[in-house]
């Protein structure tokens, strides 16, 4: 080759370690960088002249041009990611739910001091001090203040649970408007990358850094798969339905129940839209759910990832009340929600007590003499009732025994009808008694003290007639109702709090293995540094030769 010649290729030698070099730096400067990606730089050969056809030999007489930086690739293992982001999803979900969990027993108060059991507690207290002296006023009195207070220690924890489905709601929607957000972001990044890609001069690593650290949050709010493309594009999908596919996003919508105000998100592009009488674009959201919230929870099938489905799940789909403990309808959403789980079991103990006390009372009244009984608008004697619906009398004795009616003439329960309920939302204490506690004068027509009513609220707490839930299937007292409803929030909380640790230890493993990959090393980069300065170096020891080479015979011959 001639002197000349071999300067370029020097001047490659040159020219590639200073760009290798200026990787390494960029390495070093984003250590501490998140989402940074280690980046490495490749180096080629450029192509050889042939000076001659050598036949006979092993090879031909060539000579090589020097080199070239190739390309700066990212160091990624595409196992490792999508381990790391499963597990991330798998890992949110279970936070999620034992924050949900947490929430629950802080309502329920057990581990403040001011627990629901105390007033539960103080209710039972005051039913048996009633029975040992039925005729005391003190005891009448301290049934109902009890009673009182009992109902709206009940009334706050269930509207906390309330509010905190409504905490959770409003988390929903920040979180479906985030997820459109990325999307909207993976999109731009698509855009970006497969320009960059299509001009061919340089790498979008850092494109792909961002887009990178994008889909590793996206793992966290919901489970997520993905593929690139050819042209450097991510298409992605959410629960197996299409969200970004190379410059489309397929947004989530919102859609909001009336009653409730929860959302549901769901899939625009799957929905059926109409316009209603104000022009407003609805949407008929049938099959067009992002989430099946029905479906079993478990590993193995994959449907206890993403923070969003764990949120949703919590809050459940309504407000519950002890009729979602029907046995036909409570395994699905009920069950597995854990707030509209702890609220049906909840209401149905206030509705036992309720309902039982009531029963104890008229079972003793007679309203022939107007005994435990109180006037109704017609003037005519109803039995007393301690705990009244709020919303409906629901007294009518002329209907006694017809459908829909006992045979005290007090219309039956209705689900389908929410002012026939005994429930938390629709209970008061008789304001009859409140004001005149004697009302509940235990003193029979025949002056003789009503021992039997006494023993009848008395088995009303004794009795093993109640079950936590129908696919409980011990009874048990109403104490031990409550206690078991705490066991079971607590127990689950357990169980999820162990799950989280486990999966952080999982992911912690993980992480630590894709940034073994990923993750820039001080000491890997400075060893780099020196093989490229090194490198650099020899290149311009051998510039320097070629150039003394060409100086002396210039000057031979110009002499």
């Amino acid at each position: 080759m001639p002197l000349m010649g071999s300067l370029y290729v020097g001047t490659s030698g040159l020219q590639t370690s200073q760009n290798a070099l200026n990787t390494t730096a960029h390495n070093l400067s984003n250590m501490d960088t998140k989402g940074y990606t280690r980046q490495q730089a490749l180096q080629a050969t450029r192509q050889y002249n042939t000076i001659s056809l050598n036949i006979k030999g092993v090879s031909n007489q060539q000579v090589g041009l020097g080199t070239y930086y190739s390309k700066v690739r990212q160091v990624r293992d595409y196992f490792l990611d999508q381990t790391y982001r499963k597990e991330t999803g798998r890992c949110a979900y279970f936070e999620q739910s034992a924050t949900a969990l947490e929430e629950v027993e802080t309502l329920l108060g057990e581990m403040e001091g001011a627990s629901f059991k105390e007033a539960l507690d103080d209710l039972w207290t005051a039913v048996q001090e009633l029975s040992k002296n039925p005729a005391n006023s003190v005891g009448q009195g301290l049934l109902v203040n009890r009673a009182n207070a009992f109902l709206e220690r009940a009334q706050s924890v269930y509207e906390g649970l309330n509010d905190y489905q409504n905490n959770l709601n409003l988390q929903v929607k920040k979180n479906v408007e985030k997820i459109n957000y990325y999307g909207d972001q993976l999109k731009y990044l698509n855009d970006q990358i497969r320009k960059v890609e299509s001009g061919g001069i340089e790498a979008p690593n850092d494109l792909r850094d961002a887009r990178n650290q994008i889909l590793d949050e996206l793992s966290a709010l919901a489970k997520i798969s993905y593929n690139e493309s050819v042209d450097g594009t991510v298409s992605v999908q959410i629960e197996g339905v299409d969200f970004v596919k190379s410059d489309v996003v397929y947004k989530m919508g919102l859609d909001q129940d009336a009653i409730t105000g929860f959302y549901t998100p769901f899939w625009i592009q799957n929905a059926k839209p109409s316009v209603n009488a104000d022009g407003k674009t609805i949407y008929n959201i049938e099959g067009a759910e992002v989430f099946n919230l029905s479906q079993e929870i478990s590993s193995a099938a994959g449907t206890d990832i993403g923070s969003l489905k764990a949120m949703l799940l919590a809050r459940g789909n309504k407000i519950a009340d002890y009729t979602d403990l029907n046995p036909a309808t409570y395994k699905g959403e009920i069950s597995n929600s854990l707030v509209m789980n702890v609220q049906a079991e909840f209401d149905s103990l206030i509705h036992n007590v309720a309902t039982k006390i009531n029963e104890a009372i008229a079972g003793c009244a007679d309203p022939d003499t107007g005994y435990l009984c109180e006037e109704d608008a017609a003037g005519n004697y109803i039995p007393l009732q301690l705990f009244q619906k709020r919303s409906s009398a629901g007294y009518e004795p002329d209907k006694a025994g017809t459908p829909g009616y006992d045979d005290k003439g007090y219309r039956l329960e209705d689900e389908n009808h929410s002012e026939t309920l005994y429930t938390i939302k629709n209970l008061i204490i008789n304001p009859l008694l409140v004001k005149e506690p004697s009302r509940l004068d235990l003193i029979k027509p025949n002056d003789d003290e009503d021992m039997e009513l006494g023993a009848a609220l008395k088995a009303v707490f004794e009795a093993r007639d109640y079950k936590l839930n129908p696919e409980v299937e011990t009874p048990c007292t109403l104490a031990e109702f409550y206690n078991n409803l705490v066991s079971q929030v607590g127990s689950t909380g357990s169980i999820f709090r162990s799950m989280v640790l486990t999966q952080e230890a999982e992911l912690e493993s993980i992480n630590f293995a894709r940034e073994e990959v990923i993750g820039v090393s001080s000491d890997e980069e400075l060893s780099n540094m020196i093989k490229y300065q090194n490198a650099y170096n020899a290149a311009s020891r051998y510039i320097n030769v070629v150039d003394e080479m060409l100086e002396h015979i210039l000057s031979t011959l110009g002499a």
